[in-house]
């Protein structure tokens, strides 16, 4: 991200639209980050077209891709490129969202008003590869100070939701609310879409529900303080996220009601959204502006409720850490309410830790903060629908309620019936696993996923080849351990546990420590060939996976194998038989290893686990879906 941020071509936008001669050097081949591709509508007979908008990190504009179908030097909206040719670059692959540009022939023009880039040619500069957004670039149409400038919002008394009083307008003002007021009334026949806005749709109005509001919030820095408020909104199309800003913040904050549904009608302003304050699915955001028309819509019915995208407790193993999900759950426990200390504020915050659990057979601690910690009463055995929660690799998984987030109790939808009919049947009952201690966490080593993989799949990937580790899971049984140097004696020091050397009965030598202690401690280091229905490969133990193997501690072992040498006996024999022909969930790590002067994969544990027989049928009934079976 670093190299991308570096290479691209700061202000580039402004000075191309501002230029009224030629262009500075450095501004007329600019680097620029493509932040969002999307295929607009295609006109018959025409191929597809896409709608490309381009990022200089201060500002951002709208793109069309332009072929060398007009001579004269100015362009109109019929010039725009409807040939496939044009498209290649993202046919190939090669432009993606994130990736960077750099822009060798170009012309600007303006559409209702609008500023448009025509390019001409670019160059797509894999080199620097892909990255999220850089910064929070404007519109290049937006004046300055344009972001933070905050206005009136106009409400109508008569129709609109909630009862504030509002100030007498001028008259002046009074004439032009009016016009507002009609035209949004008027407008409400011709509704748009959520999906279909953008910083270049004029004159709409959208009809949605609201399914979440913020309290307010407020802000105090260099430049003045201030507050606002957000609230989202879903159709039948998508969901979108809206703030309103101190007077807006003032005006509106009151008449937004959870579950109401709603006409908003233009002008609002339509920018790129903000991905680090919203867990809305859209890649805009609306701001309420001083004559944004809010009227509370008299059919309640007709707009979907709380659209859920659920990811089941189980499954959060193979979600990346601090990705935005909603889940579902059984509540299981309710902690008590704890108050940290914020280390950048010095604020102290409530929060509550709930367990939830669900029919994968896991179980996951959900932390909810504010008012939701303070106020939450909610009896356990409850199914809980909750949306924006933020997974964190804490204990292996965990789970966080941002403020833009809801929860729903016992929401009256399909999973939640399922999940009340099996926790009634047997999940009471049930035993849960938590991503901590079982398969399917993530790695240790850099939060990587561990795939569950059979030991074919293990030789055929060529895992551990690679420069950097590979993490995987398996399901495998013992079926021999090597009886020589099963253990080393340690050193007793806390966390040392480096070899030890006799130098003298009763006088062991720490060399790591510069210690020397009375007698080691052993650990086990242990060499176990392991084998499943495809394949045997042979695994690395450590001390903690000994011990659940071996069903004893190596200092036990050791004794017991000095006793069957002064008794001849095999008592120790005996427990390496016991311990073969049992199988675990192994968690491993593949890694290239150098041994005399030849490399070869050395595989070693991180964990090892008894089965879970609720989790594995889980998992082989998730393979078997695989197959496509009716």
């Amino acid at each position: 991200m670093a190299a991308g941020a570096s290479s691209v071509t700061v202000g580039a936008l402004k000075a191309i639209f501002n230029s009224e001669g030629d262009l500075e050097p450095h501004f007329q081949s600019p680097t620029l980050q493509c932040v969002q591709i999307r295929s607009m509508t295609a006109q018959p007979n025409l191929p597809e077209r896409f709608r490309i908008v381009l990022s200089d990190i201060n500002n951002y504009i709208q793109t069309m891709l332009a072929s060398h179908l007009a001579a004269s030097s100015v362009w109109t909206v019929s010039d725009w490129i409807h040939t496939p040719e044009a498209n290649y670059v993202i046919h190939n692959g090669k432009l993606k969202k994130g990736s960077f540009v750099r822009l060798t022939k170009f012309q600007t023009n303006q559409v209702k008003g609008k500023k448009i880039l025509i390019v001409l040619e670019l160059d797509v500069l894999e080199e620097l590869g892909e990255c999220e957004k850089i910064g929070d670039p404007i519109s290049v149409d937006s004046g300055p100070g344009s972001e933070v400038r905050a206005q009136p919002t106009s409400v109508s008394s008569t129709s609109f939701y909630g009862n504030k009083q509002q100030q007498l307008p001028t008259p002046s003002d009074s004439h032009r609310l009016a016009l507002v007021r009609a035209t949004g009334s008027a407008g409400v026949t011709n509704i748009h879409p959520i999906e279909a806005l953008s910083p270049y749709a004029h004159k709409w109005t959208i009809k949605a529900r609201c399914t979440n509001k913020s309290g307010i919030k407020t802000w105090h820095n260099k430049n003045g303080e201030g507050k606002l408020f957000s609230v989202s909104f879903l159709d039948d199309s998508g969901e979108i996220r809206a703030t309103g800003f101190n007077d807006q913040c003032d005006a509106l904050f009151d008449l937004f009601q959870e579950g109401g549904v709603y006409y908003i009608s233009s002008p609002c302003r339509v920018q790129l959204a903000k991905r680090q304050f919203s867990n809305v699915n859209n890649d805009y955001e609306l701001t309420f502006e001083r004559e944004t028309v809010v009227e509370r819509a008299e059919d309640q019915e007709n707009v979907p409720q709380v659209r859920f995208n659920f990811t089941s407790i189980g499954g959060l193993g193979d979600v990346e850490k601090d990705s935005l999900i909603d889940t579902i759950g059984v509540l299981k426990e309710v902690g008590e309410i704890n108050e940290i200390i914020s280390k950048t504020t010095g604020k102290p915050y409530s929060k509550r830790d709930l367990t939830l659990v669900d029919n994968t057979g896991f179980s996951v601690r959900l932390t909810i903060w504010a008012n939701s910690a303070t106020t939450f009463d909610v009896p356990l055995e409850s199914v809980i629908a909750f949306k924006g929660v933020k997974v964190s690799d804490f204990n292996g998984r965990s789970l966080s309620l941002l403020s833009s987030g809801s929860m729903t109790i016992d929401p009256d939808i399909d999973e939640a019936h399922k999940l009340k009919g099996w926790y009634d049947a047997q999940g009471r009952t049930d035993i849960f696993s938590s991503h901590a201690t079982t398969s399917g966490t993530m790695g240790t080593a850099g939060g990587r996923n561990d795939v569950h993989k059979t030991l074919a799949q293990v030789r055929e990937e060529n895992l551990g080849m690679s420069e950097t580790p590979d993490y995987f899971t398996t399901k495998a049984t013992i079926i021999y351990l090597r009886p020589e140097n099963v253990f080393y004696p340690a050193c007793l020091s806390d966390g040392c546990n480096k070899k030890v050397l006799e130098i003298e009965p009763g006088k062991w030598r720490c060399e790591n420590c510069n210690k020397t202690h009375p007698k080691p401690v052993y650990r086990y280091i242990m060499s176990a060939s392991v084998s499943d229905h495809t394949g045997q490969i042979w695994l690395s133990c450590f001390d903690e996976t000994g011990r659940l193997i071996m069903g004893m501690s190596a200092d036990e072992l050791s004794e017991m194998k000095e006793n069957d040498e002064r008794n001849d006996t095999k008592t120790a024999a005996g427990v390496f038989d016991e311990a073969t022909c049992k199988t675990w969930v192994f968690r491993c790590r593949a890694k290239m290893d150098n041994f005399q002067d030849q490399q070869r994969v050395r595989c070693q544990v991180l964990s090892a686990n008894a089965i879970n027989f609720a989790v594995e049928a889980n998992r082989l009934a998730e393979v078997i879906k695989l197959y496509n079976i009716q």
